[in-house]
Order: structure tokens, then sequence, then C-alpha cells
């Protein structure tokens, strides 16, 4: 297999900056704004076929080459197959389409934390949090980026659940085609957690939302083997965060025994831990306390992830190979601490035996936190030729 390692040549972060410690914390923004009513949805209203708008309201945000910033909540299915409601933004090129109209790309977002207030909608550096959104205004692309159930409106999030993301992702895709008569053909770009989110967008968008035609799934450090990444990093700081929120999370959603794997006098620190965001270096700041103390206690059960229903669990949430026929961009860091290269490049081998055509690029000197941004020209590069209808280039060998 071809790698194509180091083809953009990417400057080497600072040391602080490569041990960015939270799975797919890259933003640039400052503390999140204050919830409004906005996100508050009545049961009445939130009745109705998914991907169906509730309400939408104009940000007055700066976007590349005059942009507009919609923000919207819109119908989604939970995972009881509930209606439920579901907020993010559509971010629209300016000036008229052309003809054919303009591609829509769903942005899948990184970890920005497992309570309502930290949604990506409500930060003041939207915009920027976005890898490649000036490429993609400039090329007149609509992107389309969800918050994820559970973030902005108030029910659990569903934390690194892979159906619930897609969900998300493919139904904030028909509120952009509503709200600018967009063409069906559209392409997911996501970074970690929304890595995970766009490949289970590439599983389940068939069956789901058939109506969409899918030109290609793109992620950057993509969260491909659940198991193996808290394996991996259970005795790291980003481990022990990314743990914390996983237990926080799916405790609550599943009902799975947290207080069967972690100490007692550790769950007030889990708690602390999920209820912080991760959008700006203050919240990182606010971070390091709890994350100390999970250094001196945390587990009881130290391979927890061998256990039921934890196991089965992650199994359920790590993705599978996508249908054959949509092509995938794979980028990954090889200063990655946190998402190891192995498990994308195993990752990628699968994609190659189940037929799919894989483009990897390998950018040597790039960590975790800054992967998506270093590979986003590349990827809206990869994007832009799906939508040409050009051959998509595969580096699986033989």
């Amino acid at each position: 297999m071809r790698s194509n390692i180091g083809r953009y040549g990417i400057r080497r972060p600072s040391r602080i900056l490569a041990n960015f410690f939270v799975l797919g914390a890259c933003l640039l923004s400052a503390s999140t704004r204050a919830q409004t009513p906005f996100y508050q949805a009545s049961p009445q209203e939130i009745a109705g076929a998914p991907g169906t708008t509730i309400r939408q309201e104009a940000l007055g945000l700066p976007a590349p080459f005059g942009a507009s910033v919609v923000r919207v909540l819109y119908r989604s299915r939970g995972l009881h197959d509930e209606s439920i409601p579901v907020s993010g933004v559509v971010i629209i090129p300016s000036g008229p389409p052309p003809a054919e109209g303009r591609p829509i790309i769903a942005w899948a977002h990184p970890t920005t934390g497992v309570v309502p207030r930290c949604a990506p909608s409500l930060a003041m550096f939207l915009i920027q949090q976005i890898q490649g959104v000036r490429q993609m205004m400039q090329r007149g692309y609509v992107v389309a980026a969800t918050d994820y159930p559970g973030l902005g409106t108030s029910e659990t999030h569903p934390y690194l659940v892979g159906v619930s993301e897609a969900r998300a992702v493919l139904d904030s895709v028909r509120v952009a085609r509503a709200l600018t008569g967009a063409p069906n053909r559209f392409i997911v770009w996501g970074h970690s957690q929304g890595g995970q989110a766009a490949l289970f967008s590439g599983i389940i968008a068939k069956s789901y939302a058939p109506e969409l035609n899918l030109f290609g799934v793109a992620a950057a450090a993509p969260a491909t083997d659940l198991a193996t990444l808290l394996a991996a990093d259970i005795d790291t700081n980003g481990g022990r965060n990314l743990t914390a929120m996983t237990l926080w999370s799916w405790s609550r959603v599943f009902g799975a025994p947290i207080d069967r794997v972690v100490e007692p006098d550790a769950v007030p620190t889990v708690d602390a831990l999920a209820d912080e965001c991760i959008e700006s270096i203050y919240d990182i700041l606010r971070r390091r306390g709890p994350t100390r103390a999970l250094e001196q206690q945390f587990l009881s059960v130290q391979n927890f992830y061998t256990t039921e229903p934890w196991r089965s669990l992650m199994v359920r949430n790590t993705p599978s190979t996508l249908p054959p026929h949509i092509p995938v961009f794979l980028a990954q860091g090889g200063d990655d601490q946190l998402v190891r290269p192995q498990v994308t490049l195993d990752y990628m081998r699968r994609l190659c035996r189940a037929g799919s055509k894989v483009r990897l690029i390998v950018l040597p000197n790039a960590n975790h936190g800054f992967i998506a941004r270093d590979s986003a020209e590349a990827a809206v590069q990869w994007m832009t030729d799906r939508f040409a209808g050009l051959p998509a280039p595969s580096d699986c060998s033989g």
C-alpha cells in the first residue's frame, strides 16, 4: 500500500500542542455562548419526518467570501427510532448558485464535550472549527455541520455512538437541501469522533437516506477501533479523558453499569470531566485538575473493555467496511498519540480487502489535534474531484 507519506511537508507543531490531549480537540475557539430557547422544542414540534426543520435563525458570524451562516434545529431519529431534535448550522456561499446547484459537504466535528452547552453551534469561533471551510466556500459548496444529539439539545449526548452521529449527519444534509435547494449530491468529511461519524454515515446512508447520493467519505484520524483505542491510551491523559466521557455517556444512554468498572471515589471526578467542554485553552486548563486525579484513582477493572456490556457496545460502535462503490479518503498524523497510525492503517486494509478505493495520506509530523487542519486542502481537492466525476484514486495494493 502506498501511503503518500509526507506529501505536503507539514511543519512540526510545538510539543505543547502536539500533546493536546482530548479526542479530536483541535478547536481555536473561546468559551461557548449561553444556551437560548432556540434549542428547546415541544413534543409537538419534535414530531415529524427526519431531516425536516423545526426552526432556523441567521447568525451574524463572519464567514469566508461573504458566506451566510444559519443555525438550525431539526428532526432526527434517536437510538430507539424516536423523533428527536438536533441542532447545527448550514453555511451557504454568497451569490447565485450554478445551474446544476451547489453540492453539500457534511462536516462531522471532533469531540467538543458531552453536555448540551458544548455544541459547536454555540461556539464563538464556530467557523474556524470547520477544517477546510475556506476552500469549501471558495468552490461554492454548501456546508452542513451537525452538533449531534445532546449537544445543544437537552438529551444525553450518545458519545462515540456511530449510528446516532450518522443519522444526525445525514439529516443535516436533508435540512441543507431544503434550505438551499441543493441537489442530492454530498460528501461527508469528519475528524476523530467526526471521522467515526463520517464512516458510519457511509455505512447507513443507503438504508437511512436513500434519496441522497453519497459521492465519498473523508475522515481524518477516525475512531475506528474503540477497544484498541482505549486499551492503547488508558495510561495517557487523553485516554483517561476519552474513557471517562465514554463511560459517563454510555452509562446514561445504554444503562451500562459504570459503578462496576470505576472506583466509587473516582465517580465525582468522572462527572466533573463530563461537565466540561473542550473548546478553548481555558477549558483544557479546567480539566487539568480532574485529569490528574484520575491518574491516582480511576478504574476498578483495568481491562473493562473486555467485559460486558462494554465489550459489545464497543464492537457495535466500531465502524465496519463501507459499500465498495463509496470512495474513501483517510488522513493520519504520524505523531498522533491518541488515534495511533497503525489503527488507521489496519482499517484501511480492511477497506481495501472489501473492495473500496482508498486514498491515504500520512503526515509524519502531524498530531491528533491538527491532522484535519493539515490535511484539509488535500481532502477538499479529493472531494472536488469526486463531485467532478473523476475516477477515484486508490492506494490499495494489488
